[in-house]
């Protein structure tokens, strides 16, 4: 055994330990060191502290460790994790798969679009449109027209996100939303239908002139979006 390859054991066995440091500071040197050495070993260390890291910083570091390891050895784990009952867990899972880019997350990816948790959702939302296939993008759209209206600010800007990444496959589903749907969810339909036409619309802008247009779609003169244009 050459001096590389007994040294990487040894790189494991400090590794590990300093994930669960007290000091945020030691688990990002820890995340780092694991990223910038890649092992085997150090996988299902990574994997289990992004369910409980509460530091944004140190949860970035070990998605990044984890890309670095390779899809063959992180796919798998990651998407074990998406079943879990914690909500940290499965939405940083999402978040690594999407970075990764493994096509065979994908059928996973799909169960968590209606998770009842928002960040979970939101994050399934944002891996599924990195990892949709060609063929699966205008079925994707109509699932996540379901969730229009759902949630805050945040949580629908990153769907409406999600469905302007689709493009083209997110106009008929939106289409179908706006006769099909009332109220907030109308709104967003509106505001996302803006987005998907013109991506460098704010997302604010866009949601304020979707209640006008939704408004005067309501009034008694019925003047609708044409109303709205003039």
């Amino acid at each position: 055994m050459n001096q590389e390859q007994d040294a990487r054991p040894r790189a494991e066995q400090d590794v590990v330990p300093g994930l669960g440091a007290a000091a945020a500071s030691t688990r990002l040197r820890a995340a780092l060191a694991a990223g910038t050495r890649p092992a085997p070993g150090q996988v299902p260390a990574l994997v289990a502290r992004c369910a409980v890291e509460p530091d944004f910083q140190v949860r970035e570091m070990l998605t990044w460790a984890l890309v670095r390891h390779g899809a063959d050895l992180t796919v798998e784990p990651l998407v074990r994790e998406l079943t879990s009952t914690v909500p940290q867990a499965r939405s940083q899972a999402l978040h690594t798969l999407s970075k990764i880019g493994d096509p065979r997350a994908w059928p996973a990816v799909t169960a968590l679009l209606r998770d009842p948790d928002d960040e979970v959702a939101r994050a399934a939302w944002r891996a599924a449109a990195a990892l949709v296939p060609d063929d699966g993008r205008r079925a994707l759209a109509t699932a996540l027209v379901s969730q229009l209206g759902r949630g805050s600010r945040d949580v629908r800007l990153s769907l409406s996100r999600a469905l302007v990444a689709l493009g083209d496959a997110a106009t008929d589903a939106l289409e179908q939303a706006l006769a099909e749907r009332r109220g907030d969810a109308r709104e967003h339909a509106v505001a996302t239908q803006r987005l998907v036409a013109d991506p460098d619309e704010g997302f604010d802008a866009a949601v304020d002139e979707a209640r006008r247009v939704v408004s005067l779609a309501a009034s008694p003169t019925g003047e609708g979006a044409a109303g709205a244009d003039r």
